[in-house]
């Protein structure tokens, strides 16, 4: 699967497209607090693309504004990165430095995901964004059985037209439901929010759990008395059994 296969399942009308090159030195500006971060910006990024702008007046969907967050356009970047670049990294820059919400698809070298993340009203600077939660991503893979049922979701003309935060909402569902379904093998999205929200509640254990599991097996591996590794491997499967139970809220 390539980025632009992405690209044209998001079915993005013309009157929305942008099509132009972002500079290096404009992102490096605007999202790079370190010097670190710039350096990474010039060595690590090939290019980036702002393919579209979607706005109520490209796509019909009104603007959204409440006291938390103002959503007045949805921006779809491409961004590709080279060879050894620091992908989590360089991904969450490009969001951080776009002032709208950002789906984006970025490939490297061997890979290919996208990202989203919402915006919020910074509480320290009077009109800056900050995110909103940390970045929301799906790995894209071919060989997935369920990886065409993502795809085919994506589309634009599928998410949620009541305003520009509900469209931004099904998208990041969506990417919920992908990471539900490389646990359940069925990419099934939910019924209504409620439902969506058990699920994210239930992927959040889940990822947790599995953190924990890993942690602990690394300490039972390195543990050389018997009986703490009996103990560490008990919890283990206690965890286990966990896991289970919040695979089966997916």
């Amino acid at each position: 699967m390539t980025a632009a296969s992405v690209i044209a399942a998001l079915c993005l009308p013309a009157d929305a497209r942008v099509d132009q090159r972002v500079p290096k030195k404009l992102l490096v500006e605007n999202g790079a607090p370190t010097a670190a971060d710039k350096r990474q910006i010039n060595d690590g990024i090939e290019e980036l693309f702002w393919l579209a702008a979607l706005k109520p007046t490209t796509i019909g969907v009104p603007a959204y504004r409440d006291d938390v967050r103002e959503y007045l356009e949805i921006a779809v970047l491409s961004l590709t990165l080279r060879a050894g670049a620091n992908a989590p990294r360089l991904t969450e820059l490009v969001h951080r430095a776009i002032p709208y919400p950002v789906f984006l698809v970025h490939s490297l070298p061997g890979g290919l995901a996208l990202s989203l993340a919402h915006l919020r009203w910074s509480q320290g600077q009077a009109g800056e964004t900050v995110l909103d939660g940390p970045l929301i991503t799906a790995g894209v893979n071919t060989d997935s059985a369920t990886s065409g049922d993502f795809l085919a979701s994506l589309a634009l003309t599928a998410q949620p037209r009541q305003h520009l935060h509900a469209l931004y909402q099904g998208w990041i569902e969506r990417f919920e439901t992908h990471a539900a379904a490389r646990h359940t093998g069925k990419f099934a999205l939910a019924a209504d929010s409620a439902a969506a929200e058990r699920r994210r509640t239930a992927l959040a254990e889940h990822e947790r759990l599995n953190r924990e599991i890993t942690s602990l097996r690394a300490r039972a591996a390195k543990e050389k008395q018997i009986n703490r590794r009996v103990e560490v491997n008990l919890q283990v499967k206690q965890l286990e059994a966990r896991l289970a139970e919040a695979a089966e809220a997916l």
